[in-house]
């Protein structure tokens, strides 16, 4: 069936203008952002049929090129297109986020958090520089490790801490397992790190461990 021929309302587009984007399935939001089929296939079933060889949007959002361009009706333009519409996405929140107070937002942290650190292979320690108002001056990877460790060292994340003229550090890191639970090792470099920073009278004001489907918060289980 022709996408053409659906009633309106069931139409991916008109959905959207109607009732608002929160309102549509993974499938509809893909349709719209392919466009069109392939032949025989309209765009809703080209989508629907690629999120279930993907197995979920994410996935197929974190897919290789290779994976990516090797599905029927997906090449190198709609990779470039998918990979520089997430990117939008990210700086959008890294952006709103330096706008506000950190702490003010913490489900908007964790969502940023979770799509700079989710999709990573290995593992990777992230600090937010924050000023007294608990504002974003800066943000980035310190430490990249492997797939089950990263290697963090204080004497380091002081030193650009100052550099910054950072007030306090919001840090997290990814589990490539996809389990978010904290090990005692995360536990031991969170308190190295505090007592370290208290030195130079920087706070660490939370540590976010980013999982699969999950982000676990130290002060939110009263850690720090």
């Amino acid at each position: 069936m022709s996408i053409k021929s659906l009633p309106a309302g069931l139409l991916p587009r008109e959905k959207l203008l109607a009732l608002g984007a929160s309102s549509l399935s993974d499938v509809e939001l893909l349709a719209i952002f392919l466009r069109t089929g392939t032949q025989g296939m309209n765009v809703l079933q080209l989508a629907e049929q690629l999120i279930n060889e993907f197995g979920s949007l994410r996935k197929l959002f974190a897919a290789t090129p290779q994976e990516f361009c090797a599905h029927k009706g997906l090449g190198n333009a709609k990779y470039v297109q998918l990979q520089a519409c997430l990117e939008m996405s990210q700086r959008y929140l890294s952006e709103t986020l330096q706008r506000g107070d950190a702490l003010t937002s913490p489900q908007l942290t964790k969502l940023y958090l979770s799509s700079v650190l989710r999709d990573r292979q290995r593992e990777a320690f992230y600090i937010l520089f924050l000023d007294n108002q608990h504002r974003v001056i800066s943000s980035e990877v310190m430490f990249e490790g492997t797939i089950d460790s990263a290697s963090v060292y204080p004497r380091e994340v002081v030193k650009r801490s100052l550099e910054h003229n950072a007030a306090a550090l919001i840090i997290a890191h990814n589990h490539p397992s996809g389990i978010a639970e904290p090990s005692q090792a995360d536990r031991r470099i969170t308190r190295r790190l505090i007592d370290a920073l208290a030195l130079v009278e920087i706070r660490i004001l939370d540590h976010f461990v980013v999982g699969d489907g999950e982000v676990i918060s130290f002060a939110e289980r009263g850690w720090i």
